[in-house]
């Protein structure tokens, strides 16, 4: 005979956290004014404790959230979900992950798919929000937000992003005191918000320096490993090389790597390289790469919250949020040094 589970309470909930039961609703309901530790700690334990909310506390809700993606072929996509899904299955709402690689054939039946089981909320990833795609989604009364918008988003629809200026002046600020001056930059694609922010961020610590931004020494990627490769090799067959590359992408850095590899030149010896992004494969690479984190799980857990709210009628403090990233610093790059066959510039 099969003994079901005791079904787990809020207040089991919040006696095992050490918190207050109106603390655990609201972790539930998504409301930001938890502390990030205590909110890690509640979510972790709705999650071992398999906790589910009774349903007949939001009896018109669907209890689905839509994460669509232009392209999932990507680590930093992973990251996202996880965030995503951290908050929704500790909220005991599904996730529905579509990837609809601009194609309107795609978006077409992804809408269709959509009115057939109702959504409680829309995630975009670095897309817009085409004006048919809006339009019904406002009539099926859906709230929609963007994470990291390609373009200017409508002003009703909320978007979430990283500090992406300032994590490109910082790292490039990071490559100038190291004694850098010819650095290479590989952007991602152009029409991309954020990578126009990264490469306005390498523009802007040059000119800080007083360095001349060269533009022989700025290529264009999609953020995917091959195009890295291809940009540096571009870059390292110049007359005049640069002495540090900086990769708007973990995955075009790691390119960077192997183009420098088939030189014969060692990271960091004879070429500096940072990345953007802080995946997990950074810190496996060999050598560890230095990049730009940018809280990729936690803009997903975010968005998660901001559209679960929304979906209840309530209003967020801000429709446009930036998290902010940091550098970090491994083993990829280092001082211009003579012995690796390179002179300091004056």
């Amino acid at each position: 005979m099969t003994v079901s589970r005791p079904r787990v309470t809020i207040a089991a909930i919040a006696q095992a956290a050490g918190v207050s039961v109106p603390t655990v609703s609201r972790v539930l309901n998504g409301r930001t004014d938890v502390s990030p530790q205590t909110r890690e700690l509640i979510e972790r334990l709705l999650r071992e404790h398999d906790y589910r909310p009774r349903n007949s506390r939001h009896p018109g809700r669907a209890k689905l959230v839509d994460l669509v993606f232009d392209d999932l072929d990507s680590p930093w996509a992973l990251e996202l979900i996880r965030g995503v899904e951290d908050v929704t299955h500790a909220a005991g709402v599904g996730t529905v992950v579509s990837q609809v690689h601009r194609r309107s054939t795609a978006t077409r039946q992804w809408l269709q798919n959509l009115r057939s089981r109702a959504s409680d909320g829309v995630i975009f990833v670095t897309s817009d929000v085409a004006e048919p795609v809006h339009t019904e989604l406002h009539r099926l009364k859906v709230p929609v937000l963007i994470i990291d918008p390609a373009g200017g988003a409508a002003a009703d629809v909320p978007t979430i992003g990283a500090t992406n200026w300032s994590g490109g002046r910082t790292a490039t600020d990071h490559l100038l005191e190291l004694g850098h001056r010819r650095i290479g930059f590989v952007a991602g694609p152009r029409q991309l918000l954020c990578s126009r922010a990264r490469l306005d961020g390498y523009r802007a610590a040059l000119e800080a320096a007083g360095v001349r931004v060269d533009e022989a020494l700025i290529r264009t990627g999609d953020f995917r490993y091959e195009t890295g490769f291809a940009a540096a090799q571009h870059l390292l067959d110049l007359a005049d090389p640069p002495t540090a590359i900086f990769a708007s992408s973990d995955l075009m850095a790691l390119g960077v790597y192997e183009a420098a590899r088939r030189r014969g030149l060692r990271v960091p010896d004879h070429l500096s390289v940072i990345g953007f992004d802080d995946l997990p494969e950074s810190q496996w690479a060999s050598p560890p790469l230095t990049t730009v984190r940018q809280p990729l799980a936690e803009m997903g857990a975010l968005a998660a919250r901001t559209v679960l709210r929304l979906s209840r009628g309530e209003t967020i403090e801000t429709p446009r949020l930036e998290l902010v990233t940091k550098l970090m610093v491994r083993e990829s790059t280092a001082p211009l040094f003579a012995e690796a066959g390179r002179q300091p510039a004056e």
